[in-house]
């Protein structure tokens, strides 16, 4: 039974003296095993501490020689074993839980006097030097020959960069770091995103550059993602559309979307409000959401997109007179902010409204309304605008709904009176 952890040793004599312990654990392999006495000739089961400095080992005898188990913290990989002789607190950390359990059970059952045939013993022989070097943060593989075919990731990762290594997934061996905080898997040929990538719950840069990914799904949208991503590069893909429900990823502060195939941004991109860069270059967009207005952004880049000149007066009507009870009902609920859920009203219900549109007079319009597209300058919703057009132009078309014919001839009236002045 061996584990590899941090270790401090702390002498419970130190204090009678007025000695303070270092406070600070070193890299050790732990292993239980059998080992003879010089003195008595007998075989007993001992704990060996092996760390760079020592990597021949102390040992410690187990049978009737632990005073106390401290496991408080062992689902986060720590734990205390009090020595009786020497008078020594084993202290454990930045270990595997699992692996932990398991090895505090052997000691346990070592302690007891239980039969060695029972128990999963090591030979105590020295350790090497890479097996008690400080854990790896930082990996980064940029070519093919160098991909770990047979070896698995360390597991303490916390930056990780696999790129040009021709991936067509994602290494289901990845989705165990689970201290990763970066990972870039730019200039491969993965497809498509398994949902586990939201399981990693420190995961904060997500860099998938010049890939063939064609969705981003839902369930990594409603993921532990939607607290910890910050940075999501997405650019040189195949998307041609985000979900609605990707305005959930609400922690976002750099989002890079340059050269897809994109025709539209979701719809309450708006509601990203730690956005401060975003860049969707060389798309397919033709219009912009009227949620875009809500934005606060520092960088913005629109550039290369074949954008349509707005005409107030072209519109699409979906209209109906009289609106259809479930839209009124529908509207009813937004507009006086009644609470909902799937638990008081339909499941599609509840996902019509998750998609809302806003009228200019403030009211909400869900699947019947007049929309067209208005010019707005993207210096309104950013600092730093990069020119939409070889012409230098700042401004883009944006969405706007309208509840009613009257909002929508209201409208009419103040756009044709500000055109005569």
């Amino acid at each position: 039974m061996k584990l590899q952890c941090d270790v401090e040793v702390v002498n419970r004599m130190l204090p009678s003296f007025g000695i303070r312990n270092r406070g600070k654990g070193v890299r050790a392999v732990l292993s239980i095993g059998k080992h003879v006495d010089k003195t008595s000739h007998r075989s007993n089961i001992y704990m060996m501490i092996c760390t760079a400095k020592d990597r021949a080992g102390s040992r410690y005898k187990l049978k009737d020689n632990i005073e106390k188990f401290f496991t408080w913290f062992v689902e986060e990989g720590k734990a205390t074993v009090r020595i009786k002789e020497p008078a020594v607190d084993i202290c454990l950390s930045k270990a595997d839980a699992n692996s932990l359990k398991n090895f505090l059970s052997a000691a346990r059952l070592a302690d007891r006097g239980s039969d060695a045939s029972s128990l999963p013993l090591s030979t105590l022989t020295p350790v090497r030097a890479r097996d008690v070097e400080q854990p790896k943060k930082k990996l980064s593989i940029v070519s093919k020959k160098d991909y770990p075919l047979t070896s698995s990731f360390p597991y303490s990762l916390e930056q990780l960069q696999v790129s040009y290594c021709k991936l067509s997934r994602v290494d289901m061996r990845m989705l165990s770091l689970k201290a990763l905080r970066k990972l870039d898997l730019s200039n491969n040929h993965i497809k498509k995103l398994p949902a586990t990538i939201g399981d990693l719950g420190c995961l904060s840069e997500l860099i998938l550059h010049n890939n063939h990914l064609e969705a981003f799904s839902e369930a990594l949208c409603l993921s532990t993602l939607q607290r910890t991503l910050q940075l999501l590069d997405l650019s040189q893909n195949r998307l041609r559309s985000l979900p609605a429900q990707f305005c959930q990823l609400k922690e976002l502060v750099n989002l890079k979307l340059d050269d897809n195939e994109l025709v539209c941004l979701p719809f309450h991109l708006g509601r990203l409000s730690s956005l401060r860069f975003l860049s969707a270059a060389h798309n397919q967009l033709a219009v912009l959401p009227g949620d875009f207005r809500k934005l606060s952004l520092e960088n913005l880049d629109l550039f290369g997109n074949p954008f349509v000149q707005p005409n107030p007066l072209d519109h699409t009507m979906k209209l109906t007179f009289p609106l259809p009870l479930q839209e009124l009902a529908t509207r009813a609920v937004a507009n006086l902010r009644l609470p909902y859920g799937p638990h008081l009203i339909p499941a599609h219900l509840c996902r019509d409204l998750e998609v809302a549109k806003t009228c200019e007079c403030g009211r909400v319009c869900l699947n019947y309304f007049i929309k067209t597209a208005v010019s707005m300058n993207l210096h309104q919703v950013s600092h730093t605008v990069v020119l939409v057009d070889d012409m230098g132009g700042t401004d883009a078309p944006v969405q706007q709904h309208f509840c009613s014919l009257s909002c929508y001839s209201e409208f009419l009236d103040k756009s044709f009176q500000r055109g005569i002045r």
